[in-house]
C-alpha cells in the first residue's frame, strides 16, 4: 500500500468520554429524520465488506451473525455491505440482482430487528462495477489475450509475419522497447490487468450503460424494500461505474461525459427510475465523493455542485468519502487483480496511523462540511454523513454542533467495537475498544478474506462455540458485551 512521504505515528484520542445523563443531552443521540426514516441516533455504521457471502451471493449464517453483531450495539443506521445489482459471478460478495436473492436479505433485516430491539434502521447498498481481470502472466498475455494488429506488425517491421511469429516476437522485447509497441491500454493490461471503463465506449455494453443502469438499480431497490430494508444508498463512489460517471476524467461524447452536467445526467436518471420503483415514502440517497483524490480528477467544487443536484432530485441523504480509485492504484502481483485503496487516493480513502502531517483522523470533514454548506446554501435540508476516522464522542458531537454534518458515521471504529454506540450512550465510554487505524481490516479485505479487527480476533478464541475463520487462526465476530444483556433504555 503507497505510504505518504513523512511518516508520523499518530495515536487516536478519543478524549472525554460523556455520562449517561450528558450522552442523553447530546447532538449524537439526538432522534433525526432522514427521508420516510426515523433514526433513534445520528449514529451511522458505513457499508463494509465483510466477505461473508456464498460464492453465489446468497446471504450466509456468517452474514446474519456479523449484522446482528452489529445491531446488537444499536446505532442509528446500519447500511449493509455493497451488494451486486447485476447478474454476474462476484465471489463472496452479496447480490440482489434477481428475485433469488429476497428471502435471504428478509433473513438478515428480521436478524437485525431483533437484535436491536427495533431500535436500529436498515439500508442496503447497491453498487455496480465494470469488469476487471487479474494481472496476467506476461507469456500468456501476449500468446492468448494481446490483440495483434496492424500498428504492432509495423512497429516490429513484421507486416507478413504469421500471428504467431509476431506474439513470439513481442513476448521476448525488452520492457524499454514494449512501451513503443504497445499503446497505454495494452501496457496496462500487461501490467495491471485488463480494466473496462465507462469511457470505452467502442463496446456496445458500455456504450448502452444509460439505458440499462436504471432498470437494474430500480429493480434491485423494489428487491431491497420486499426484503424489508427501511433504504437503499445508490453507491456512487470510489472506484466503480457511477462515480466513474461522475469523474472529472469521464469524456464520453454522448451527452452522459464531459461537462459537470452531463457527468451527473446518469446519476439522476438512476436516482429517479429508483425512486418511481419504491415510492415517494421510501428513503433513498447515495455515497459519493468529497474529492476523487487523483490527477486530473473531480474536486470538492465540482462535489459541492453534484450535491445540490442530489438535493434538488430529491435524494434523502447524502454520504461522503473520498479517494479509493483505480488509476494510481498500485501494481497488483502477477495473478492478483488492482485493489483501488493501494494508491495516494485510497490512503486518502482509509488512511492509517502512519501518516502525514495532517493525520489519519477526519481528512474528509472539511471537503463534507462545504458540500453541506453550498447544500444548505441552495435551500436544501438534505441530511449529509460525514465519516473516516471519527472514533471519539467529542470528535463526533463537534462536527455536529458546529454544522458539519447531520450524522456520522464510524466504520472502522464499528469494527473494532460495534458497541461503541451503546457504550457511550450508557455512560461506559471507558469500556470502549478504541481503532488503532492499523488497517489490518483492509488488508484482509484486499485479499476478499474475511474481515476481522487485530483488537479481538484471537481473543478467548478457543472458548466453546466460537466460531473461526476459513483459516482457523481467527474469530468471527468480536467478543459479547455484558452491557449488552442490561434492561434497555428508556
Amino acid at each position: 500500500m503507497w505510504r505518504p512521504p513523512q511518516r508520523i505515528k499518530w495515536h487516536p484520542d478519543p478524549g472525554s468520554w460523556p455520562s449517561a445523563e450528558a450522552a442523553a443531552r447530546s447532538l449524537l443521540y439526538s432522534p433525526i429524520r432522514v427521508g420516510g426514516t426515523g433514526l433513534s441516533s445520528r449514529t451511522w455504521v458505513p457499508a463494509m465488506v465483510p466477505w461473508r457471502a456464498s460464492a453465489k451471493g446468497h446471504v450466509t449464517d456468517a452474514n446474519i451473525e456479523w449484522y446482528d453483531r452489529f445491531a446488537r450495539g444499536r446505532p442509528g443506521a446500519i447500511v449493509v455491505e455493497a451488494t451486486g445489482i447485476r447478474e454476474v459471478p462476484s465471489g463472496p460478495l452479496l447480490r440482489i440482482g434477481d428475485d433469488r436473492f429476497i428471502a435471504g436479505l428478509a433473513r438478515l433485516t428480521d436478524a437485525v430487528r431483533r437484535a436491536s430491539g427495533g431500535e436500529t434502521r436498515l439500508f442496503i447498498q447497491l453498487i455496480d462495477f465494470l469488469a476487471i481481470r487479474r494481472r496476467p502472466e506476461p507469456e500468456k498475455f501476449f500468446r492468448r489475450h494481446l490483440r495483434i494488429g496492424d500498428r504492432h506488425r509495423a512497429a516490429l517491421d513484421a507486416r507478413d509475419w504469421p500471428e504467431d511469429a509476431v506474439r513470439e516476437r513481442l513476448a521476448r522485447l525488452p520492457q524499454a522497447e514494449l512501451a513503443q509497441v504497445l499503446d497505454a491500454r495494452e501496457l496496462e493490461a500487461l501490467r495491471m490487468g485488463y480494466r473496462e471503463r465507462v469511457t470505452d465506449t467502442d463496446l456496445a455494453h458500455i456504450r448502452a450503460l444509460p439505458r440499462t443502469l436504471p432498470d437494474l438499480f430500480s429493480a434491485a431497490a423494489r428487491r431491497a424494500r420486499e426484503a424489508g430494508f427501511d433504504g437503499v444508498e445508490l453507491h456512487y463512489a470510489h472506484a466503480y461505474t457511477m462515480a466513474s460517471f461522475l469523474s472529472a476524467r469521464n469524456d464520453r461524447a454522448d451527452g452522459y461525459g464531459g461537462p459537470r452536467v452531463n457527468r451527473v445526467r446518469l446519476p439522476i436518471e438512476v436516482y429517479r427510475r429508483v425512486r418511481e420503483a419504491v415510492g415517494a415514502d421510501y428513503t433513498v440517497g447515495c455515497r459519493y465523493l468529497a474529492e476523487e483524490c487523483i490527477e486530473d480528477g473531480m474536486g470538492v467544487e465540482d462535489a459541492a455542485w453534484f450535491g445540490v443536484e442530489f438535493a434538488r432530485a430529491g435524494m434523502d441523504f447524502l454520504s461522503l468519502s473520498r479517494g479509493g480509485k483505480f488509476e494510481d492504484a498500485r501494481q497488483p502481483a502477477v495473478g492478483a487483480s488492482a485493489y483501488p485503496y493501494t494508491g495516494p487516493s485510497g490512503y486518502e480513502c482509509m488512511p492509517q496511523y502512519v501518516s502525514d502531517e495532517r493525520g489519519p483522523f477526519g481528512r474528509n470533514v472539511e471537503p463534507a462540511a462545504r458540500i453541506r454548506a453550498a447544500v444548505r446554501a441552495a435551500g436544501f435540508s438534505t441530511p449529509v454523513v460525514v465519516s473516516g476516522g471519527i472514533h471519539g464522542f467529542d470528535q463526533a458531537e463537534a462536527l455536529l454542533r458546529e454544522g458539519k454534518a447531520d450524522l456520522v458515521g464510524f466504520a472502522r471504529q464499528s469494527l473494532a467495537d460495534p458497541d461503541w454506540f451503546r457504550k457511550v450512550k450508557l455512560g461506559r465510554g471507558s469500556e470502549v475498544r478504541v481503532c488503532r487505524y492499523t488497517n489490518y481490516c483492509e488488508a484482509l479485505d484486499q485479499k476478499h478474506a474475511q474481515v476481522t479487527c487485530e483488537l479481538w480476533d484471537r481473543e478467548a478464541i478457543e472458548e466453546p462455540g466460537v466460531g473461526k475463520t476459513a483459516d482457523g487462526k481467527r474469530r468471527m465476530l468480536p467478543p459479547a458485551w455484558p452491557g449488552n444483556a442490561l434492561p434497555r433504555d428508556k
